[in-house]
């Protein structure tokens, strides 16, 4: 394994720890333009979101409703929306093929289903990392290091396989000193490979792990300095509840 991403599982709880866990509950919101340029302003207030830590299952509440939520498998994929009991109100195989081209910032507009799995699918795996990078055909290395406002942050380069759901699959994940995530780039396949450079902030730690509790999304240049003057996407989390087997 690479020796970067062992001090990085260290640092935030542990692959041995990680291994115990069964589900993982986060209460949060996410904000910014980017939801209403969708054509969901405030679809994402106080959510209750519940994941599998160690497959591709997440569901968000509530979601468009109060009384319904959505809800995400994967292998083979399948985006739903359901009652809060589980009864399908809508749902769509293969979601990520059914996203409108070509996409435009300001005007795109995408249905519940498309919002539901971009979100989960980006959200599982923000609160799988970096535990997610030890996963079968996940695959991280060290790359050069990046100086951001006089700070040196080491990086890892990691590739996903078609069978975890994401933004996309190459991304790159930087580190401070203390082998907290600083920052991520990436560039979503179904917004058109707009170059993403995200932040996360206020790390806390949970019941024995680390997760971020504010990250804040940029678009950057091609020398990858971000534009923090625009911020589509934020993300707060207020809780992180652990369960074990």
């Amino acid at each position: 394994m690479d020796k970067l991403l062992t001090a990085v599982l260290d640092a935030h709880g542990g692959m041995e720890n990680w291994a115990k866990l069964t589900r993982i509950t986060a209460h949060m919101s996410l904000g910014g333009p980017f939801w209403a340029a969708r054509g969901w302003p405030d679809v994402y207030l106080k959510q209750t979101v519940t994941a599998d830590p160690h497959r591709e299952h997440i569901t968000i509440a509530p979601f468009t409703a109060p009384d319904r939520m959505s809800v995400m498998k994967v292998v083979p994929e399948r985006m739903a929306i359901t009652t809060l009991d589980g009864q399908i109100v809508d749902e769509r195989l293969n979601p990520r093929d059914s996203f409108p081209t070509p996409f435009v910032q300001e005007s795109t507009r995408w249905d519940a289903i498309q919002v539901a799995y971009f979100t989960s699918a980006a959200v599982w795996n923000y609160l799988t990392a970096p535990f997610v990078f030890t996963y079968p055909g996940v695959e991280a290395r060290e790359i050069a290091p990046w100086t951001e406002n006089g700070q040196i942050w080491r990086r890892l380069a990691v590739t996903f396989p078609k069978t975890i759901a994401n933004h996309n699959a190459d991304q790159v994940f930087y580190y401070d000193d203390s082998f907290m995530q600083r920052r991520m780039d990436y560039s979503p396949d179904v917004t058109g490979k707009a170059p993403v450079a995200h932040y996360t902030h206020d790390h806390k730690t949970f019941d024995g792990f680390v997760f971020p509790t504010r990250r804040l999304i940029h678009l950057h240049d091609a020398s990858g300095v971000a534009d923090q003057g625009f911020t589509p996407i934020t993300v707060d989390v207020a809780s992180v509840t652990l369960d074990r087997g």
